[in-house]
């Protein structure tokens, strides 16, 4: 069975490796894809991004379940060209995506079905966006209402913070996000506080089937400091999502999205990230939604996923998820993002990488922005890799990822020394 993966991340890179463990595939494609996948003997990179030539390209060669793994495909509608032409494929369509592709959307969305949420306000003009934030004071949230890989959210500490995020993204329109009005538009929103945790299920329009929990580390530096980034770890299992919080967090959030979605006539198919944040009381609110798995989350979860994951596609596909029951690693998974000189505001490319360990069954290096440039591997994006081991606790995780990552070199790597700290804080 052939197989297809849609996208070029560490995300994209799990998957495809994840998938090729399975006895029925024989062969991985992942379009494009990175030097790290282009590596191995296991998968095959395909370079073709657009929409329609991806699919004509899938129908040409007999292509049985195709996987999407980032936003901008999805918002693309590449679902809907798949289905239309009768090909089997996991996410969401263009509709449904807008979960993520618009903030406005989403916030819309749960305020009328009830999911919890920090209050909100949407403005496309500045004036009025500035006038918002100088009466409801820091600290406060602004978002860019489209896809900024990650990065177009501002967790302002101070009112001018707020006053500048607006300037980026709604003056000069920084991450270029238009809309049906053709224009930009931020949300700005009430800061919460608590903890954050990913919760990610799998949808097949009616059925849902949660995947193990996560939690990221979005500030670049120790400390939860620095600049926001698209993720500079992750790690599975996450304390903080008890099984009170899990349970409410399915029952308040997920499930009411689910229906919802339906209730709306838009039936969400594929993978649904919440991202919560969770009070000192166990209440979960949403956070944001994003219609794909996370990144750097995925290399975690599937380093712990004992199940084939052909068999869950496939079952997600044909709607049958509430005849699957996931099997797991009991040992933690802990992934630490190795980034580019000049993540994440101006990431460094073509650095040469050296030191990459040979692939072992409790320690995986996943690519990201990696190329492969003759016989040298080197640097083309702002997160590079993922260091991803298993271990049976979370300080033996942080002591074996680290030990791996200190092995590899690229001029001016950046990566975070605390990964997984929550976790042991939590435990202590």
């Amino acid at each position: 069975m052939k197989v297809l993966v849609i996208g070029g991340g560490g995300r994209e890179h799990a998957m495809a490796w994840k998938l090729s463990q399975s006895p029925r595939v024989s062969r991985v494609y992942v379009a494009p894809g990175n030097g790290g996948t282009a590596l191995s003997g296991r998968l095959e990179n395909i370079a073709i991004t657009d929409v329609r030539a991806l699919r004509e390209w899938a129908q040409a060669e007999k292509i049985a379940l195709t996987v999407v793994g980032p936003e901008a495909p999805l918002a693309a509608g590449v679902v809907d060209e798949f289905r239309a032409h009768g090909l089997k494929i996991f996410g969401p369509t263009q509709a449904a995506a807008q979960l993520e592709s618009s903030k406005a959307f989403s916030k819309a969305f749960m305020q009328r079905h009830q999911i919890p949420t920090a209050e909100y306000e949407t403005f496309s003009d500045p004036a009025a966006a500035h006038a918002y934030i100088d009466r409801m004071g820091a600290p406060i949230v602004v978002k860019a209402d489209g896809l900024a890989a990650g990065k177009g959210v501002v967790v302002a500490t101070t009112a001018q913070e707020a006053h500048d995020a607006v300037d980026f993204m709604l003056v000069d329109n920084k991450y270029g996000v238009a809309h049906n009005d053709g224009g930009a538009r931020v949300v700005i929103e009430q800061f919460l506080e608590g903890e954050e945790a990913s919760f990610i299920v799998l949808c097949d329009g009616k059925n849902v089937l949660a995947l193990a929990t996560s939690q990221d580390h979005k500030r670049l530096q120790d400390g939860d400091t620095g600049p926001n980034t698209g993720g500079m770890g992750a790690y599975s299992p996450a304390p903080v999502v008890t099984a009170d919080v899990h349970a409410r967090a399915m029952r308040e959030i997920i499930l009411p999205t689910v229906r919802g979605m339906e209730k709306d006539g838009i039936p969400y198919t594929g993978f649904l990230y919440a991202g919560l944040m969770i009070d000192a009381k166990g209440q979960p609110r949403t956070l944001e939604f994003n219609c794909r798995m996370g990144d750097p989350e995925t290399q975690p979860i599937f380093m712990r996923l004992k199940s084939d994951l052909l068999d869950v596609m496939l079952a997600a596909v044909e709607g049958r998820l509430d005849q699957v029951e996931l099997q797991w690693d009991r040992r933690t998974a802990l992934g630490v993002v190795m980034a580019a000189h000049g993540y994440p505001e101006s990431p460094r490319k073509g650095d040469a990488i050296t030191g990459l360990p040979a692939e072992a069954e409790d320690a995986m290096v996943f690519h990201a922005g990696t190329v492969l440039d003759g016989e040298t591997l080197r640097t083309s994006g702002g997160r590079v890799l993922c260091v991803t081991v298993l271990a049976d606790s979370v300080r033996q995780a942080q002591q074996r990822a680290y030990d791996v990552a200190r092995g590899i070199q690229f001029d001016g790597a950046q990566y975070r020394r605390d990964i997984g700290h929550r976790a042991i804080k939590d435990r202590s």
